[in-house]
């Protein structure tokens, strides 16, 4: 009796070994096809940006300050690795702006008596007074980026002459007065001082944050900022562009404001993103897992698309600021490799539906920024935007599967080489998916490969697989093909070299990771 027992208790583990392992083994095969012939969208060469903000260190929220020493007036700009991180895009795309910057006079030109920071204010916007930036900080900030060869996108005060509407108090009446910000920028000007572009206000449309500017008003406001900037930059191949609104999408809004601003005025429409929700959000770490929750925003791109399409064709689209979550982010996921699941598909989201720019809040600050605020170690979704700028290249293909939802694909033309890159992302916590990319169209099916005694020859694929360190989606630590993804002894961005594989193999995707994948012989005539 006992031996029977014996053999059935040895029967069962085997039979719950066999199990375990077919259902830890189990993968499921998805043919992604990439039409190569045309290209569906484009981006700017500089697709990624990251923000530098203006909170102070008393910016709290949810009982939390994270901000640290990571505003404009007190960042450590000497700081080694934030000046590697930048320098390793060479160059990065950043925008500086944020909730406080109708609130900065500007420290230059005539009748500028003092030159004050920050402080709390119940009566002021956001709970803040007014501040100044000075010319020192300026000059500073300057050196700063040019140093680390940033192209680089100002935002200006856009409520200089304004004032508080006597039936409305969030509304503000009047017009724009541009005499703070053109002494800015002729100090610009005579110092060499490189600015890709300026950016009139923020978040004042629709209904607004904390204050607002009616569409016919606006548009009448960047039109002056338009005559300002033509007139101060006479050579129009040198002339910094103008964008704008820096705002949520309001259909009406935005529409009004372009119909009234007319032809050459504005070079890009910028609007604003946290669809996650509240920073404080329980269930953020579901929503970033969430494929149907993230689908939800692209009805925003596409309006948005849609609307410069019909009434200012002449602008292109921009994400001005995303970062997620709102209030500063989620201190349990914003900074984690959770995240990357959000914000990669962010990217490709966004570049299928022709937006040239995505601006991440932020470079630094917060709990949703790149860099640790403290400590200035890349967070995972640094290195994700690393590779993104390395990789992908600006035409956009279209790429479709029949597959499990929760598998995301997008690519591109690859940069700075031949063929398509793709990023696949599974957001799934058990599945890894066997990838096949198939080119779609029945005229060619892609680069004939011969047999070589025996084996196959065909050029390897080039393979980034990005995992969370032990497992952990809400590790702050990201590996690359195993490796963790650390900063040298010297402080340098790490080398991210691929993995090297077979080409007629399946790409595997494991369970929660992001792979990037390099095909360099993939038939793609947009790719020429």
């Amino acid at each position: 009796m006992w031996k029977k027992m014996a053999r059935l208790r040895v029967r069962a583990l085997i039979c719950c070994f066999v199990v375990s392992w077919f259902s830890l083994s189990l993968a499921e095969y998805v043919e992604v096809s990439v039409e190569g012939v045309t290209s569906i969208a484009s981006t700017d060469d500089n697709f990624i940006c990251a923000t530098l903000d203006w909170w102070p260190t008393n910016k709290c929220d949810y009982n939390q300050c994270p901000w640290g020493k990571a505003g404009i007036f007190n960042l450590d700009l000497d700081n080694k690795i934030l000046n590697n991180a930048i320098k390793a895009f060479n160059p990065m795309r950043i925008r500086v702006g944020g909730s406080l910057q109708d609130q900065v006079n500007y420290g230059v030109g005539y009748g500028v008596k003092s030159c004050e920071g920050f402080k709390k204010q119940e009566s002021g916007l956001f709970g803040f007074s007014d501040a100044c930036l000075d010319q020192k900080r300026w000059d500073e900030l300057n050196d700063f980026f040019n140093n680390t060869k940033a192209k680089i996108t100002f935002g200006l005060n856009a409520l200089h002459g304004k004032q508080v509407s006597p039936k409305d108090k969030s509304l503000r009446i009047g017009d724009w007065n541009p005499q703070n910000s053109r002494d800015l920028m002729e100090y610009t000007i005579a110092k060499g001082y490189q600015i890709d572009s300026y950016e009139l206000g923020n978040e004042l449309a629709g209904s607004g944050v904390a204050a607002r500017i009616e569409s016919d008003q606006y548009a009448k406001d960047i039109k002056k900022l338009k005559e300002v900037v033509t007139e101060l930059y006479p050579d129009a191949s040198k002339r910094p562009k103008i964008i704008g609104p820096a705002s949520f999408y309001d259909k009406k809004w935005y529409e009004n404001f372009l119909q009234a601003t007319g032809p050459g005025v504005v070079d890009a429409v910028t609007h604003h993103l946290y669809n996650l929700g509240a920073g404080v959000d329980p269930t953020l770490i579901d929503r970033v897992q969430d494929p149907f929750f993230l689908s939800e925003i692209a009805q925003t791109f596409y309006d948005l698309s849609n609307t410069i399409k019909e009434f200012g064709p002449w602008s292109e689209a921009w994400v001005g600021e995303a970062g997620g979550a709102y209030n500063s982010g989620s201190k349990y996921v914003s900074h984690t490799f959770a995240n990357g699941f959000w914000y990669l598909d962010q990217l490709g989201m966004t570049s299928t539906y022709n937006h040239k720019v995505y601006c991440r809040q932020a470079l630094i600050g917060g709990n949703y920024a790149l860099l640790n605020t403290t400590t200035f170690i890349p967070n995972p979704d640094y290195y994700g935007a690393l590779l993104w700028h390395r990789l992908m290249g600006n035409r956009v293909l279209s790429t479709t599967h029949f597959g499990s939802p929760y598998l995301r694909a997008y690519s591109h033309c690859s940069k700075n080489q031949k063929g398509i890159t793709l990023v696949l992302i599974n957001m799934s916590n058990t599945t890894t998916f066997d990838v096949a990319v198939l080119p779609d169209n029945n005229l060619y099916l892609g680069p004939i490969r011969v047999r070589k005694h025996g084996r196959i020859v065909g050029q390897e694929r080039e393979e980034y697989h990005l995992t969370p360190e032990g497992g952990n989606i809400q590790s702050d630590v990201v590996l690359l093909n195993g490796n963790p993804l650390k900063l040298t002894n010297s402080l340098d961005i790490p080398k991210m070299e691929p993995k090297l594989v077979d080409p007629t193999s399946a790409i595997s995707v494991a369970a929660d990771s992001i792979v990037f994948v390099s095909i360099k012989d993939f038939y793609a005539p947009a790719c020429a």
